[in-house]
């Protein structure tokens, strides 16, 4: 087992377009990657993590519901195939701790992916499903959801996340 670690927000990693997943020649064995991918998403209760988050340069993210283990499904070299009407909703990152941002998605969309087998499938995703996908897929195109997000809209958001610190520090 390799020990990864959340990259800081201003890691270049974070702007670059991630490369696609070689299962004929993987960069590292993608099982053990979904298995450290998973257990951090899980430490730190995240609904989804890429590997440019770890620091790895791969088309890679897994997804799911951190308390149900057998809920998380790794997702290798996606690719959006239809997307559905556009919904605003309020997002968070593991990147960016208690920074909450509205941004504007479809709220249902198609998508082919492999697993961490290299088996190659079609799904489609709903809701806030979708929502966590397409956050992780941006992260694979090297835009992080700050970059999505308007110059008010980041500002207020960052007031918020310092009054929540203040908060959360006397109440500690």
């Amino acid at each position: 087992m390799k020990f990864y670690k959340l990259v800081k927000g201003n890691d270049p990693i974070l702007s670059q377009p991630a490369q696609k997943f070689d299962f004929n020649n993987p960069p590292v064995d993608p099982t053990e990657l979904f298995n450290d991918m998973k257990r951090i998403m899980q430490q730190n209760h995240g609904i989804g993590l890429s590997a440019p988050q770890i620091g790895l340069p791969y088309q890679v993210f897994v997804l799911g519901n951190p308390y149900e283990g057998d809920s998380i499904f790794s997702v290798f070299n996606p690719k959006i195939v239809d997307v559905g009407d556009e919904i605003v909703m309020e997002e968070g990152c593991l990147t960016y701790p208690g920074l909450f941002i509205k941004i504007k998605r479809p709220s249902a969309i198609r998508a082919r992916f492999s697993g961490h087998d290299g088996n190659v499938g079609t799904m489609k995703f709903e809701g806030y499903t979708a929502r966590a996908f397409l956050h992780e897929y941006d992260h694979l195109q090297g835009v992080t959801f700050v970059k999505r997000a308007s110059a008010l809209q980041l500002q207020r958001a960052k007031k918020q996340k310092t009054k929540l610190d203040r908060m959360r520090k006397r109440n500690v």
